[in-house]
């Protein structure tokens, strides 16, 4: 079975690893503060989790960087190098600083952060769903009220690998196009957030394939 490493283990990292371990995936988790401040969610997770270093964790099949985007240049590059990198981050200015590039509209998010982690496949996916929402609207494959998350990726082999690990965990996928596409799914857009619900309902309201990728289409710049 395929290993899921996490760098970055807080509320989207633990939630993804939370599905990949229901799912039958193991996982290794690792953050900035050490192996030892993951024992609680390494206990939860049971047997099929383990707490390492983000060196270590770089060193699984699929990789989930799950980081505030400003310690994307902190990412373990050569560790990384030819992996299929899942990139959960947005840029927010007044959390992360600026970054011209960004503000400019010349790059996105994840351009930049490929552009850091040049030898690595990064898929974009994630990043518009709140942290319940992905734990509660998880679904098995064909089910009627299965939801969709989108993906952005400039390498085909690595996006489809990231689509079967969505359909195992219990989700359908929109593909947006590649890295350059995918202000489309960023802070502020349609389908940030909206599609699966109020915050403030921690069960979410299920997002199909059409419902996602029409919110999709109404982005703009």
């Amino acid at each position: 079975m395929t290993t899921v490493g996490f760098i970055g283990s807080g509320l989207i990292g633990g939630t993804v690893a939370r599905l990949a371990v229901t799912a039958g995936y193991d996982v290794v988790l690792s953050n900035s503060r050490g192996p030892e401040t993951l024992a609680g969610l390494v206990q939860d997770l049971g047997d099929k989790a383990r707490a390492a270093t983000p060196a270590d964790a770089a060193g699984a099949d699929l990789v989930v960087v799950s980081v505030p985007f400003h310690a994307h240049s902190a990412l373990p590059v050569e560790q990384l190098a030819g992996k299929v990198v899942l990139d959960t981050n947005n840029y927010y200015p007044a959390r992360d600083g600026n970054f011209a590039e960004l503000d400019e509209g010349r790059l996105t998010s994840a351009e930049l952060e490929q552009r850091h982690l040049a030898g690595a496949k990064l898929v974009k996916v994630f990043n518009n769903i709140f942290h319940l929402h992905l734990a509660s609207l998880a679904r098995p494959h064909g089910a009627a009220d299965r939801s969709a998350l989108t993906i952005a990726g400039d390498d085909a082999a690595a996006k489809q690998a990231v689509t079967e690990f969505l359909d195992a965990i219990g989700y359908d996928t929109v593909d947006v196009g590649p890295l350059a596409e995918s202000w489309r799914v960023e802070p502020g857009q349609p389908v940030y957030g909206t599609p699966f619900g109020s915050f403030e309902d921690p069960a979410g309201t299920p997002a199909s394939v059409a419902k996602v990728g029409a919110a999709v289409a109404e982005a703009k710049r």
